[in-house]
C-alpha cells in the first residue's frame, strides 16, 4: 500500500530547515520528513516575510506602485519594473523610444547577468567551497558600480518608468560596460577551474534533483529550472519584448534533468547575456529616453497583462483598471512560487545532503515567492 505524501511511520523523524538557515537564503521553513538520512517529503512553510506588495500596489499610483516591486525578486530589480512598466504602457498604448528601449535591455542582461553571479557564488558556497563567493562579487561590483552611476542604487534600482527610463545613462555607461565585458572574459575561465570541472562539486551535483519535462510543465516551472530539462521556456524568444526579437542569442537548454544541468543553464546564460549586450552597447539611438506622458497617469478601464523573464524565470504583470489613478487588483505570477512547488518532488528519495544542492539549483529569493 503506498504511503500518503506527508505520513509518518515509526523510526521517522520530522525535522525543520529554516527559517533562520543559511542555505534557504531567506526565511523560508522546511518541514521534513527523515527516514534515516532519506527524505521522506518536505513541505514549504510560507509567511515569514509576506507584505501584502500586491494589496499595497491598489493604494499607490500607476507610476509609484512600479517601485514596490524592486523589493520582491530584489536580484531581478530592473526586470521587475521592466515588466510593470510594459503592463502600464500597453494600457496606455504608449510607443516607446528606441533610445529607451536599448537601455531597458541592456539593464535587464546587465542585471541578469549580477544575479547568476551571485547565485553561483552562493550555490558554491552551499555546497562547501567558500572562494568562489568572492570571486563573483568581484564581478558583480563592477556591475553594481555602473548601476549606482546611472541610477543611483546598487540593488533595488527604480529605474524603469512607463513611457522608458528615470534618466539618460551615464557619459560613464559604455566605456564602464565595455571595461566589464574584458573583466568578465578574462576570469571566465576561473569558475569551471575552481567549480564547473572540481569532481566533488560534480558528484553532489550530476543525478541529483532530477526532474523530467514533463513534470517541469505539470509544476508550471520556468527559467533555467525548465530549461535545465530541455523544456523551451524564455520569455525573449516566445514572446519578444523591446527589441529583443531584432537580437541574435540562443535560448540556453540542457537535457540532463539534473541539479548539474540547472548549473550549466546559468553558467551559458551570462555567456547570451554577454552576447546581447556587445551587440548593443555601441548602438545605442539616439533621441528620447522617455515618452511624453502626462504627470498623473490613468489606465482605461480593463484588464492588462504582461511579462518578462528574469533570472529566475518568468514573471507575469495582470492589472485590473477601473478608469482610475490607482489599479483596482493586481497580481504578480513569480517564478520562484511555481519553481518552490517543484521542491518536494526533486529530493523526495535523496539524502538530506541532496536537498541544500537541488535547493541552490532552483535560486529561491524568497520575497519574490512570499510576497
Amino acid at each position: 500500500m503506498f504511503e500518503e505524501v506527508g505520513t509518518t511511520t515509526e523510526g521517522d523523524l520530522i525535522i525543520n530547515v529554516g527559517p533562520q538557515h543559511p542555505a534557504t537564503h531567506g526565511v523560508l521553513h522546511l518541514v521534513i520528513t527523515l527516514n534515516g538520512e532519506t527524505i521522506k517529503n518536505v513541505e514549504p512553510h510560507l509567511g515569514y516575510i509576506h507584505r501584502s506588495i500586491e494589496k499595497m500596489c491598489e493604494s499607490l499610483t500607476y507610476r509609484q506602485f512600479i517601485y514596490v516591486t524592486s523589493r520582491m525578486d530584489y536580484l531581478s530589480a530592473h526586470i521587475n519594473n521592466h515588466a510593470c512598466a510594459m503592463c502600464v504602457e500597453k494600457g496606455l498604448q504608449l510607443e516607446i523610444p528606441p533610445r529607451a528601449q536599448v537601455i531597458r535591455v541592456l539593464m535587464d542582461e546587465l542585471t541578469r547577468i549580477a544575479s547568476h553571479e551571485l547565485w553561483w557564488g552562493a550555490m558554491a558556497m552551499d555546497l562547501g567551497a567558500f572562494t568562489p563567493f568572492f570571486h563573483a562579487f568581484r564581478e558583480r561590483e563592477s556591475i553594481n558600480d555602473i548601476m549606482e552611476e546611472t541610477c543611483g542604487a546598487r540593488l533595488t534600482m527604480n529605474y524603469m518608468v512607463p513611457g522608458g527610463v528615470m534618466h539618460d545613462i551615464h557619459p560613464n555607461f559604455q566605456r564602464r560596460v565595455k571595461d566589464f565585458l574584458q573583466l568578465y572574459k578574462s576570469k571566465i575561465h576561473e569558475y569551471d577551474e575552481m567549480v564547473t570541472g572540481n569532481v566533488i562539486f560534480q558528484n553532489r551535483m550530476k543525478g541529483v534533483g532530477v526532474i523530467s519535462a514533463e513534470d517541469v510543465i505539470s509544476y508550471g516551472c520556468t527559467g533555467p529550472v525548465a530549461r535545465g530539462s530541455g523544456v523551451s521556456s524564455d520569455t525573449r524568444k516566445h514572446y519578444p519584448y523591446e527589441i529583443y526579437d531584432k537580437l541574435e542569442f540562443d535560448e540556453v537548454l540542457e537535457t540532463g534533468c539534473d541539479s548539474f544541468a540547472r548549473y550549466m543553464v546559468r553558467l551559458r546564460e551570462m555567456q547570451q547575456s554577454i552576447r546581447i549586450i556587445e551587440q548593443l552597447i555601441d548602438n545605442i539611438p539616439e533621441g528620447d529616453f522617455q515618452a511624453k506622458t502626462k504627470a498623473v497617469l490613468k489606465l482605461p478601464k480593463g484588464e492588462f497583462y504582461s511579462k518578462a523573464e528574469t533570472a529566475r524565470g518568468e514573471l507575469g504583470v495582470y492589472i485590473v483598471s477601473e478608469g482610475g489613478t490607482t489599479p483596482y487588483r493586481i497580481k504578480f505570477r513569480s517564478p520562484g512560487f511555481s519553481n518552490l512547488s517543484a521542491l518536494n518532488h526533486l529530493v523526495k528519495g535523496g539524502k538530506i545532503g541532496d536537498l541544500i544542492a537541488a535547493m541552490g539549483t532552483l535560486d529561491l529569493v524568497i520575497p519574490d515567492i512570499d510576497r
